[in-house]
């Protein structure tokens, strides 16, 4: 293992001890969201004595009411946990682009200091995705699928991370958290800083005719009816971006060298072996919007995260909307997902099916957690407490196989997630403050009264998922040749 892709000790203890600190900080609170309920409250005044003399006696303190149990969203007693695989999207990093780029042309206002290099995680990247990495440990001791201070046996368990700092770092803090007294390996299959091609989403069949039906169907992405109205539905939050951001104040827009941001200029392209691309103003629409949501997630104060504007949590979703559709307009279309996540998808069939192997954690993006979601053919769903709407920072996709007292199998398959106010807050995982879960459903496949998958049924859909690829080749390689005889 390269020294490059290890975190120290030195930074693990680091970590810890800024997660302590992050409370003090000064973190504000959301706008519109209530304090957490598991903040400590003060203990109740004592009573005085009584004055007099005569008597001696004193009042009974009040009651103290027990604390919360932690949350771990178990499906009941009569199963037991088995395996774990979980698909993560690395935690807090710096905006992607560096200085110079369309973020500082687009406003006059200055980014904040970020604790890392561009695209890079950040420290409270790590610290986060360390409590997260606690929280888990946590889970899976109550399940009895670990030991506490667990030290696997070889091939129990697997970190395997993308070769980017800000995915390779937070697989580390990840194993920190979980596995403390552990001397994990973050396995990279390519170099550092390039794509690995297993989490690189990129379309690696292209013809005529497959390009032409994969538009066909980009263009229908969130119910548009062609390419010039595939955003039309983000005016609103195009409008708020630029109030946000002063864009008309910006020097670059007062020479001209940038335009209004405009919904009807979407152009979309596919090529060999790149990712699902787009130009136009969703392009910068959504690089601003990455940037404001991160820093809202970053900057303590969240007035000056939006540049001075006091923005409700309502409002904050609406700035990360742009962003969020162009993820699902680039990588959620049937075609594109099944070619995008094909790799994923066999990594994931792999790890299902290890012999031996207690937990899995695999680190990558959210294209990677948008494709794989749709090639499964996952069923809208909500996050409560989340500004981004389908794959937030630092989220997980948890595969979860089960058994019942009669050994019979079940998967439920779930997003695990730190809600904006647990991000902002620096709220400690480990005690009994829990992440957000949801429940994930999939078109076609039944939930027994517990909401368990048959795991039989769960694999298959992956493994399904997974041949949509070669049917892909197929197909419209056949119709290559039809069209050329």
């Amino acid at each position: 293992m390269d020294n490059r892709n290890r975190v120290s000790l030195l930074m693990t203890a680091l970590v810890m001890m800024l997660a302590l600190a992050l409370p003090l900080w000064g973190c504000g609170q959301p706008q519109g969201m209530a304090p957490s309920e598991s903040t400590s409250q003060e203990d109740s005044a004592q009573p005085a004595e009584e004055a007099s003399q005569d008597s001696a006696a004193q009042e009974e303190p009040a009651a103290q009411e027990e604390p919360a149990a932690q949350d771990f969203h178990s499906p009941g007693d009569a199963y037991k946990l088995q395996q774990v695989v979980v698909l993560s999207r690395h935690n807090i990093r710096a905006p992607l682009s560096t200085t110079g780029s369309a973020l500082d042309l687009a406003t006059p206002h200055e980014w904040i200091e970020w604790t890392s290099n561009a695209s890079e995680l950040t420290m409270r990247g790590g610290t986060q995705e360390t409590m997260m990495g606690e929280y888990v440990r946590k889970w899976l001791e109550s399940e009895g699928l670990i030991p506490e201070n667990y030290q696997p046996k070889p091939g129990e368990v697997r970190f395997y991370a993308n070769a980017k700092q800000r995915t390779i770092a937070t697989a580390q803090y990840f194993s920190s958290g979980m596995l403390p007294v552990a001397n994990v390996d973050i396995e990279t299959h390519a170099d550092y800083d390039t794509m690995d091609p297993v989490f690189n989403p990129v379309t690696t069949f292209i013809t005529d005719s497959y390009v032409d039906a994969a538009l066909e169907q980009m263009e229908t992405v969130g119910g548009a009816t062609g390419a010039q109205d595939v955003a039309a539905h983000l005016a609103d939050s195009y409008a708020l971006i630029e109030d946000v951001v002063d864009y008309a104040e910006s020097d670059a827009y007062k020479s001209g060298e940038i335009k209004d941001l405009d919904t009807s200029d979407v152009q979309l392209t596919l090529e060999q072996d790149k990712e699902p691309a787009v130009s136009g103003s969703l392009k910068t629409a959504s690089q601003l919007s990455d940037a404001l949501v991160l820093q809202y997630y970053e900057s303590p104060d969240t007035t000056a995260a939006a540049f001075g504007h006091d923005l409700t949590t309502e409002q904050w979703a609406l700035v990360s909307q742009s962003k969020d559709f162009y993820g699902d307009l680039l990588f959620t279309a049937p075609l594109v997902a099944y070619n995008v996540a094909h790799p994923l998808l066999q990594e994931i069939r792999k790890e299902m099916d290890a012999q031996g192997r207690v937990f899995t954690f695999l680190c990558g993006h959210d294209s990677n957690i948008g494709s794989v979601l749709a090639a499964l053919q996952v069923e809208k769903y909500e996050l409560p407490g989340a500004i981004e709407a389908a794959t937030p920072i630092g989220v997980k996709l948890v595969f979860e196989r089960w058994a019942d007292t009669n050994g019979k199998e079940f998967g439920r398959v779930r997003l695990l997630y730190q809600s904006v106010e647990q991000l902002r807050e620096g709220t400690m995982l480990s005690g009994t403050e829990s992440p957000m879960s949801v429940d994930l459903s999939f078109d076609g496949l039944e939930k027994n009264e517990d909401g368990l998958f048959s795991y039989d049924k769960l694999r298959a859909r992956v493994a399904d998922a997974a041949a949509e690829y070669d049917n892909i080749v197929q197909e419209y390689s056949e119709e290559e040749l039809d069209q050329a005889a």
